[in-house]
């Protein structure tokens, strides 16, 4: 049983991070805290940028969690355990898949894959931090829905920023 339930706060903790994230993201990377953030809407020079400072951030509460957790404190390390594999997901999808930071060079075609790649784009669409769309890492609203937001914040057709290819109109 205790197996069942730790793999359901694992599961949990998943979902909850997306909110997490989004919420940050929107709140805090595009807020107060753009000084980091910023480093990740211009482009890249070397192997890091400022913004990875958000996941060593993450990164060590997990961390702290775990510990916590199997030093006695159920559930915080299966708790911890999950923003783990959200972090991991988010480094194949966000990292990996959009923003090409490790040798995958795939370039998904139709389905969900498509679709938050297609989100995450319209996100870096606009310069700045101030009328971005779509601010969540695993999750993405309709491509339709994010095109209506955009172009009602903004107006005109979209086009990706520089550095990118494609149209961000065509599906």
């Amino acid at each position: 049983m205790s197996f069942l339930v730790n793999t359901l706060i694992v599961l949990a903790t998943v979902a909850a991070m997306e909110g997490v994230a989004w919420v940050s993201h929107k709140y805090v990377m595009h807020g107060w805290g753009w000084g980091w953030h910023r480093s990740h809407h211009e482009p890249r020079h070397g192997l890091f940028e400022k913004n990875d400072l958000y996941a060593l951030v993450f990164a060590m509460l997990a961390i702290v969690l775990i510990a916590l957790g199997t030093a006695g404190a159920w559930p915080l390390q299966w708790i911890g355990a999950g923003m783990t594999l959200y972090g991991f997901l988010y480094f194949l999808a966000h990292d990996g898949l959009v923003h090409r930071r490790w040798p995958l060079r795939y370039v998904p075609r139709s389905g969900y894959l498509k679709r938050l790649y297609q989100a995450h784009r319209m996100h870096h669409a606009v310069d700045g931090r101030e009328g971005c769309v779509s601010f969540g890492f695993l999750y993405a609203p309709s491509v339709k829905a994010l095109r209506a937001e955009l172009r009602r914040l903004h107006g005109g057709p979209l086009s990706p920023r520089s550095g990118s290819t494609g149209s961000l109109d065509a599906d």
